[in-house]
């Protein structure tokens, strides 16, 4: 490339010696220094900004002499926009490296929030794609995680309220409060309260938590015991989820869904929406629910695929408005392993929003291998 403003010097150098007087075409030597500056680096620019200079400066000797009004004028601005130029290629250099390092930070906390899931773990095949809306980042309110107990496989998939790295935070507490207690709570309503009493206590007020913890008063269990703290906040802030335990000696699955989507079943009789007969209400709002939260069992058989996924993907449009319809795109490669099927979902989900969402998007898929 280098090669291309080094070749226009020269041209433009031959023909204004060879040209008649009154044509001037030395003040286009200026060419040269500003393409450099937008393929190669500051040295580069600097180099062929020197070249250009020089070459106006033989030009001048060769024709009229260093000493014409006409040649000081066209040398003073040919050092000024170059100097310029190498000036705006230096800053762009340094936001490059600002950019960088920016990228660097969010990959090493998309590694430490959202931990890749393993490729197996019990009978499970697993796989995820994370597609984060803000441009430079790599993570944002969407999460999940699995974990294992001693009968099985626990998995979490959850969207905090708004996106991009506003909601890091919630996303963090959550999966940190997932990990801690996934093996700990035997029953799948105990760890659905506990994730919920983790959110609602984080939300309440700074100086309520305080007085809780100097009276000895420690994070509630239950979301109800923190009613009070989070009533001013309940409605600016929470998550919706799937809390799912999937055994590892028995060919089902059981879901509590806290306000999320519901994940879809691909069988080979065609694809279920596991839809919640009574679902809770999202992580943050435990209090507004009337009762326990209640279990839902569906079959979940070797061979069966299961696809988890946030809103972000389904409320995906186009250039014409319309959603993207999950559903429709899936049934043609229900069969797919996890891997290749959120390949192809990924790549479908790009190119129907043109490569860019509005919203971030994670999509889980778990295949119950044949025994």
């Amino acid at each position: 490339m280098t090669a291309l403003p080094l070749a226009l010097i020269a041209v433009i150098t031959v023909v204004e010696v060879l040209s008649p007087p009154q044509i001037h075409l030395g003040p286009l030597l200026v060419v040269a220094p500003a393409i450099t500056a937008s393929f190669a680096g500051v040295w580069a620019t600097t180099g062929v900004a020197a070249l250009a200079i020089a070459a106006l400066t033989l030009i001048g000797v060769l024709r009229e002499g260093l000493a014409t009004s006409n040649i000081e004028a066209q040398l003073s601005s040919l050092i000024v926009v170059s100097a310029l130029v190498i000036g705006l290629r230096a800053l762009r250099e340094r936001h490059e490296r600002q950019l960088a390092q920016v990228r660097s930070v969010s990959e090493a906390a998309q590694r430490v929030l959202l931990r890749p899931l393993p490729d197996r773990i019990g009978p499970l095949h697993l796989a995820a794609v994370y597609l984060a809306a803000e441009a430079e980042a790599q993570v944002g309110g969407d999460l999940y995680a699995a974990a294992r107990t001693a009968t099985g496989t626990r998995l979490l998939v959850g969207d905090v309220r708004g996106k991009g790295l506003s909601s890091l935070g919630d996303a963090a507490l959550l999966l940190g409060a997932f990990r801690a207690a996934a093996h700990l709570h035997a029953d799948l309503p105990d760890l659905a309260a506990y994730l919920d009493g983790s959110v609602c206590w984080d939300l309440a007020q700074p100086s309520e938590r305080t007085d809780r913890a100097g009276a000895g008063d420690p994070a509630p269990d239950r979301a109800e015991d923190c009613a009070e703290d989070c009533v001013d906040n309940r409605s600016e802030s929470f998550i919706t989820a799937v809390i799912l335990d999937i055994p590892d000696n028995d060919s089902v699955l059981r879901l509590i869904d806290c306000g999320h989507p519901p994940p879809l079943l691909l069988h080979a009789d065609g694809i279920t929406a596991l839809a919640a007969r009574r679902p809770a209400p999202p992580l943050g709002l435990g209090e507004l629910a009337p009762a326990a939260y209640e279990v839902e069992v569906f079959p979940f058989l070797p061979g069966d695929r299961l696809l988890i996924y946030t809103d972000g993907v389904i409320e995906a449009r186009d250039t014409r408005r319309r959603f993207y319809p999950l559903t429709e795109r899936v049934a043609a490669w229900h069969t797919e392993p996890p891997t290749v099927l959120l390949h192809r979902l990924r790549q479908d989900l790009l190119a129907h929003v043109g490569g860019r969402l509005d919203d971030d998007a994670a999509i889980v898929a778990v295949e119950r291998l044949p025994e």
